[in-house]
């Protein structure tokens, strides 16, 4: 059990030194965690603990490790849902803008939702995003400005501007919708795609098409463990709905 927690501290405390030289941040997003999970794992490695204390901890470990990968894979499959099927509205999520700059997030998003209107191009957008810390303009606006410059008409485009969650996102959006039995496009990164349609049907929205965008694939991990956390609320909160 020892050898399990030094190989689990290494690799956590690598992966947070290699999110940390690629982003240039020590504190890019979620990276902290890397470090304060492979600190945790690098202690009770080497920490002098009683064999019954590491039975324990074997036990503890395995139960997350379950819950871990049934929420997990949850999360993976929706990576792979092929967003083929015609709706009547997309909603595009918003991500960060820094100052008027797309982050690579959110590009990708809108590069996804630009290619979906090249195969559906009667389909009104829902760019749905509000104007946060850092952002010299609403993240709706960025997006639409995005994608009138790739082609999709400017009437096209509808903009909700409020949102500051994913939750608001669709709150918001549902005005742009008209009819509530419409099929409603959700267009995001595929990590955040499982968590999207959750909050979704919660929201009322139950014709939906998945279109995951992809995302950087050295953030990939990071972003997939996360969205862990994220889920488990959004399940909880799910049931107090």
């Amino acid at each position: 059990m020892k050898l399990y927690f030094l190989i689990v501290g290494i690799l956590c405390v690598l992966y947070y030194v290699i999110l940390a030289c690629y982003s240039r941040k020590l504190r890019s997003t979620f990276a902290v965690f890397w470090l304060l999970c492979g600190g945790v794992h690098l202690i009770a490695g080497c920490a002098p603990l009683s064999e019954y204390m590491y039975t324990i901890l074997a036990r503890v470990c395995a139960l997350c490790w379950i819950v871990f990968l049934i929420v997990e894979s949850r999360i993976i499959a929706s990576l792979f849902s092929r967003g083929d099927r015609k709706a009547d509205a997309l909603i595009v999520l918003g991500a960060q803008v820094r100052g008027t700059k797309l982050t690579d997030s959110l590009k990708r998003r809108l590069d996804r939702a630009v290619s979906y209107l090249d195969s559906y191009p009667d389909t009104k957008v829902i760019v749905s995003g509000g104007q946060g810390r850092g952002e010299a303009l609403s993240e709706a606006e960025a997006m639409a400005q995005y994608l009138i410059r790739n082609g999709i008409p400017s009437g096209q485009i509808y903009r909700e501007d409020r949102s500051t969650s994913t939750r608001e996102n669709f709150r918001f959006s549902k005005q742009y919708l008209g009819e509530e039995d419409v099929i409603v496009g959700i267009v995001t990164n595929g990590f955040h795609i499982y968590r999207a349609s959750r909050i979704a049907r919660q929201e009322g929205m139950r014709r939906l098409v998945l279109i995951p965008a992809s995302s950087n694939p050295v953030f990939q991990i990071n972003y997939l463990v996360r969205e862990f956390f994220a889920v488990i609320y959004v399940w909880m909160k799910g049931r107090k709905t």
